[in-house]
């Protein structure tokens, strides 16, 4: 054989063996699910955050950071009521049936639904008025947790807060840049949490009585051109939906392995958050943003900025409320 045939035939056995290599690793990778959601509440939404369901009224609350709204959807009726602010509202958690916690851009406050009463409960340090409030949740000792990020685009000026229900206010993670979703396994033992520029969700050790954290590693790195993580929820089985920016969708994925399960294909770019609801717990709504887009792409994505929902075949767990009593004693005991 000459040397000529020689290399030849190494090359067709060398393309064999990758080819075979291909098809074997193919076969073994599990099929990634893809859903298609409905159309649930039209709007234009700068961005349409903060997505959260309230149990005790039977509906989804959400806001839009820069046209200053709180928006509350009633899912039997479609209805849908709206509150302005003088600041940029990033977060709502529910407290009673009556009353929600929003964060402002600049300061937490208790907010009553029925009369529009606001009461102050705790504020940042923020006299160059370079930062603001970003995404948040409460934890299952009812805290709220939530972060804030630069208005001038200064990288780890955030930090990650969390405000006790005696109106303490600790800073617990520092150095963030866009502080964004958080949530917490189902067995409370594990805490999730994105700072969006790094493309990764981090798990930390979580104590239910203190609540402490303590950094466990990264529990997924988002596949590459999917966009960066956003706002998160949680399933019963801890699979974690990720609202990802830029990345026309939400992504579930099991946070013990990293594995993608499954997408749920939206037709807009930015989407930023999703929360499980419904009387079952059982449909995912979806919040996306018209910021960051040109004119030709909201041309092309006109529904930029609505609220869509589907069932994915998951059930979420009920949200946890401020002030709520620690593990064994809380709302989701009853």
């Amino acid at each position: 054989m000459s040397n000529k045939e020689h290399h030849i035939t190494n090359f067709l056995l060398l393309f064999m063996a990758a080819g075979f290599w291909i098809i074997g690793n193919s076969s073994c990778s599990k099929h990634v699910e893809v859903i298609i959601p409905d159309l649930i509440y039209k709007a234009e939404a700068t961005t349409g955050e903060g997505s959260i369901w309230h149990p005790d009224r039977n509906s989804l609350f959400w806001v839009d950071i820069e046209g200053k709204t709180l928006y509350e959807l009633f899912s039997s009726t479609e209805d849908c009521r709206k509150w302005s602010f003088d600041r940029m509202v990033t977060t709502v958690v529910p407290e009673s049936d009556t009353t929600v916690i929003v964060a402002l851009q600049n300061e937490i406050i208790r907010f009553n639904l029925e009369n529009g009463v606001k009461t102050s409960l705790a504020a940042i340090n923020d006299k160059e008025q370079s930062l603001r409030f970003n995404d948040g949740k409460c934890s299952p000792n009812g805290s709220l947790w939530v972060g804030t990020m630069s208005l001038k685009n200064e990288k780890g000026a955030g930090t990650l807060y969390c405000l006790h229900p005696d109106g303490t206010l600790d800073a617990m993670l520092k150095g963030v840049s866009i502080s964004n979703g958080i949530v917490w396994s189902k067995d409370r033992k594990y805490m999730y949490y994105n700072d969006t520029p790094t493309g990764k969700i981090q798990r930390f050790r979580y104590d239910d009585r203190s609540g402490d954290i303590l950094l466990d590693g990264t529990a997924v790195i988002l596949p590459r051109n999917t966009g960066g993580p956003d706002g998160m929820t949680i399933d019963s089985d801890d699979n974690l939906w990720v609202a990802q920016w830029g990345g026309f969708g939400v992504y579930c994925y099991n946070p013990y392995t990293g594995e993608l399960l499954t997408k749920i294909d939206v037709p807009a770019p930015n989407i930023a958050s999703c929360a499980f609801g419904g009387k079952d717990m059982d449909t995912l709504y979806i919040t996306t943003a018209r910021a960051g887009l040109s004119e030709n792409e909201l041309e092309d994505y006109p529904l930029s900025g609505s609220v869509f929902c589907c069932k994915p075949g998951a059930v979420g767990i009920r949200p946890n409320y401020f002030g709520q009593k620690p593990a064994g004693k809380n709302r989701e005991s009853k």
